[in-house]
């Protein structure tokens, strides 16, 4: 016979004088957690009781009812009460709501409170997100949800921004497909179809972090500690339209500015403006650029200025300043460090001297008609200007002849004829005449298309890799005294005893400075060109060189290994390993000349033992993964890591081929063809064939993202990339 099933009853609830509860000591929280019970009274006061209290009556010995009731669960909710009775907010005896167990139940106290704390389900942090939307929607301040769920601003700010993010990722987090910290990243940039690519790219990959996520919404913006965007100002940013990315779960310096395009307009129109404020100092040029190539300045002549003569205000006031020095210095003589107080107030009074100081130049303005002015920024963003530059042909009279003499000889050292240095515009007669950007304008390699053929490396790129070969092997040279005279001998010797031109020499042994006319931006901050520039600044400190009677005193009594060196340092600055256009005509170098230079370059490569990777040189997007077709850059994931990887890469576009391509190259020491040394190259040609056996065509194996093999098994991996 079936048991009959036994109906549910329920407790009844009943409102209770306050004055009659108290809390139970089975109630099982012992420790506090949550929200406070303060927070829980002033929510109380404001909605109300949103869940009654579990109460039962208590007994005396005898079992009979006292008429008081003790909660065993819901004790916080009966000291927030409590508080509110204390502060006179609540009456004594306000009806509580409350549901009462039987005195004779079965069910334990212990039981009851247990289970009211351990049923309960907390809810999911993307329906607390949505919930704080809705009531934003329906009118409530991010102050007033604050305040109301006692958080900070911040916080519900926060809140809103997860909630925010692509529908089609909230659904993903909801389903714990990702994690809280994943979801937070993607909150750096509003685009939703932005947001939905990334995901789909990295959500199968071995990468995935909040920080690869980052990284790959802002890849396209510019950090607002950029020094363009120091120089432009957030606010000017903003007001001309321009959107700021901004990070609210962790520091971001800032955030992101958005539109790089608008950036470098403001800067441009930024820099245009001071310049035309120095019009009227009556420079014959003024050149602006955000970046000043290296060796901007080579072959213009520096007017000396005299500082501007001090006030009468302002030498009383230096005065003033340097007797206090002074008298602090005296007085803490026989200390052997200063008190903190006088140290900082010594460091206030140097700053206001030397503000007192650093007085602006005065020119002849003779001088000043035929010279021009450098306007850009410095490392920090801030405005530079570089006044007093003067052009071989603007020098006056018979200097200027001299001056075009040396340039007929010296076509083709550096450039074509008078290009082989960095010139600003001609100046027309009449007026100041402002250029803006001093580097030439080239074709974006990066847009062309290509057939899958190899084609040689466009001439302005081989240009600017023999720039960074020619940097290095300065620096080489610099360093290498018996090579500089075994290579200065050369020269001589090739000069002396034949008759036919030697203008093939990678070593112009005048020795005149060789300008690279073609170069990528960050060559001025390479490892070797800071390496040359220490260098030479370290010897022009010693030189005499305002006296050429002091000068010839100086290198004759100086030792040989110090004159050795100083031999190699200038003629480090004559080297010439620069790839130049071919000029039929007689001007500039033959074809015939530019292979001797580039295979005498290699002989001193080798004798130097030049390694580009060492000197700094690493295949970047913009260096060189943009600026070839798509097929060099295969051709390069292939020589460095082997056909298998460069086939996962065949079926990429453009940018996202040159980006994973800079990861798998970087640090495998890979070079193109024109930076590598030949003996280097027929070793490793005499080594592959040598290799071949059980292990030929096994290249190292390298850790690829997972989107990149996705759903191709590794027996069939490379036949289906191939494919």
């Amino acid at each position: 016979m079936a048991k009959a099933a036994q109906n549910v009853v329920l407790s009844p609830s009943r409102d209770i004088p306050f004055n009659k509860l108290m809390l139970s000591q089975s109630n099982v929280r012992r420790i506090k957690a949550g929200i406070s019970v303060e927070e829980l009274a002033e929510d109380i006061a404001r909605r109300g009781l949103l869940q009654g209290l579990n109460v039962r009556p208590v007994v005396d010995a005898d079992g009979v009812e006292t008429g008081m009731f003790e909660i065993p669960a819901g004790g916080r909710r009966f000291q927030a009460l409590s508080l509110l009775v204390k502060q006179k907010r609540l009456a004594k005896t306000a009806p509580i709501p409350c549901i009462v167990r039987d005195a004779a139940s079965e069910i334990l106290a212990e039981d009851d409170s247990l289970a009211e704390n351990m049923q309960r389900v907390a809810l999911h942090p993307l329906d607390q997100f949505r919930a704080f939307v809705a009531l934003r929607e329906k009118g409530q301040g991010e102050e007033a949800i604050a305040a109301a769920f006692f958080v900070t601003p911040q916080i519900v700010k926060q809140r809103l921004k997860l909630a925010s993010v692509a529908p089609a990722l909230l659904e993903v987090y909801a389903e714990d497909g990702m994690t809280l910290e994943q979801l937070m990243a993607f909150t750096v940039n509003p685009d939703h179809a932005r947001q939905v690519h990334v995901w789909e790219a990295v959500k199968n990959s071995w990468n995935k972090e909040p920080y690869a996520i980052r990284r790959i919404l802002t890849e396209t913006s510019v950090r607002a500690s950029d020094r363009r965007a120091v120089f432009v100002g957030i606010d000017a940013y903003e007001a001309a339209g321009g959107v700021v990315l901004r990070d609210l779960f962790q520091g971001d310096d800032g955030g992101w500015l958005e539109d790089p395009a608008l950036l470098d307009r403001l800067v441009a129109e930024k820099l245009q403006a001071e310049a035309e404020a120095l019009v009227a100092e009556g420079w014959k040029w003024i050149e602006v650029a955000t970046d000043l190539p290296y060796g901007y300045s080579h072959g213009l002549r520096r007017l000396a200025g005299d500082p501007a003569p001090l006030t009468d205000e302002d030498s009383a006031a230096h005065a003033t300043l340097l007797a206090e020095y002074r008298a602090l210095e005296e007085e803490y003589s026989g200390q052997d460090e200063y008190p903190e107080e006088i140290d900082a107030r010594l460091g206030q009074l140097e700053t206001a001297m030397e503000e007192l100081e650093q007085r602006p130049l005065i020119y002849d303005p003779a001088e000043v008609g035929r010279a021009g002015v450098f306007v850009t920024l410095d490392r920090e963003g801030a405005l530079a200007v570089y006044r007093g530059y003067v052009r071989p042909e603007d020098e006056p009279g018979e200097e200027t002849a001299v001056q075009d003499g040396d340039g007929a000889d010296g076509m083709g050292q550096g450039g074509e004829g008078a290009g082989s240095r960095w010139n600003p515009s001609t100046s027309p007669a009449g007026g100041t005449v402002i250029t803006s950007g001093g580097q030439p304008i080239g074709v974006d390699a990066s847009e062309e298309e290509d057939d899958g053929a190899l084609k040689p490396l466009p001439e302005r790129l081989v240009m600017e890799l023999t720039a960074h070969r020619t940097l290095a092997l300065r620096e080489a040279i610099g360093r290498s005294p018996d090579v500089a005279l075994t290579l200065l001998l050369l020269k001589l010797v090739t000069d002396t005893f034949r008759t036919s031109s030697a203008s093939g020499s990678c070593l112009e042994a005048s020795v005149r400075h060789v300008y690279m006319s073609a170069q990528a931006p960050d060559l001025k901050d390479s490892v070797v060109a800071k390496l040359v520039d220490e260098r030479h600044a370290a010897w022009e400190v010693d030189l005499p060189l305002g006296d050429d009677a002091a000068l010839w005193d100086y290198l004759t009594v100086l030792d040989q290994s110090s004159r050795l060196a100083l031999l190699a340092h200038c003629l480090s600055f004559g080297i010439n390993a620069l790839h130049e256009k071919v000029n039929s005509y007689g001007a500039g170098i033959s074809a015939g000349g530019l292979t001797r230079r580039m295979a005498h370059a290699d002989l001193v490569a080798r004798a130097v033992d030049l390694d580009m990777v060492e000197a700094g040189w690493e295949p970047t997007v913009d260096g060189y993964l943009n600026r070839v077709p798509k097929a060099r850059i295969l051709e390069a994931v292939r020589e460095a890591r082997g056909e298998g990887t460069a086939q996962l890469l065949d079926h990429l576009k453009k940018g996202e081929m040159a980006t994973e391509a800079e990861r798998l190259l970087k640090g495998s020491g890979w070079l193109p063809e024109v930076l590598r040394r030949a003996d280097l190259v027929a070793l490793d040609g005499e080594a592959v064939g040598e290799g071949q056996g059980e292990d030929a065509g096994h290249p190292e194996q390298v850790d690829l993202p997972a989107f990149l093999t996705a759903d191709l098994p590794d027996s069939d991996a490379s036949m289906m990339a191939a494919e």
